[in-house]
């Protein structure tokens, strides 16, 4: 398995997938042919130095998991750098094969390599056992997050 930077016609794979779960389905917009506004917002997320799209593909080359990360710089911290985890997602015939973990392993070792001294994510209330895998590689809850949807 490889883990590389997301390419463009890797979008339609990398959607389907944040959509394939019941949290996913309700605020995705998977169809044929996909939406635009997602190949808008790859093209922001692939210029954009702080953001890393990345998918890890199997030996046919087919996406199997993908995440995002993002590298926020702050003032406190001593102007220190936070690594961002988001969209976490393995395709469902891949799961519990360590392909999560794979993909965390690497966005910790890449947050290393960009000076961030956190890395952090966020996960629903709703995803138990997405908490249960988190904790298991180490990061702990030391933090209560709240979300205001404004649209």
């Amino acid at each position: 398995m490889i883990i590389r930077k997301a390419e463009r016609d890797d979008v339609h794979f990398i959607v389907q997938m944040l959509a394939n779960d019941e949290l996913g389905k309700l605020r995705e917009d998977f169809q044929e042919p996909l939406p635009e506004k997602y190949y808008s917002a790859f093209e922001h997320i692939d210029n954009d130095p702080n953001q890393e799209l990345v998918v890890i593909v199997n030996d046919n080359n087919r996406v199997i998991g993908t995440l995002q990360l993002s590298f926020i710089q702050y003032l406190t911290y001593q102007g220190g750098i936070r690594a961002q985890i988001e969209a976490v997602r393995v395709h469902e015939d891949y799961r519990s094969e360590g392909i999560g973990k794979e993909l965390f392993l690497w966005a910790i070792e890449r947050s290393k390599e960009k000076g961030a001294h956190v890395v952090q994510l966020t996960t629903d209330k709703k995803r138990p056992d997405a908490l249960k895998f988190y904790k298991s590689l180490g990061f702990t809850d030391s933090h209560e997050g709240m979300k205001l949807h404004i649209i």
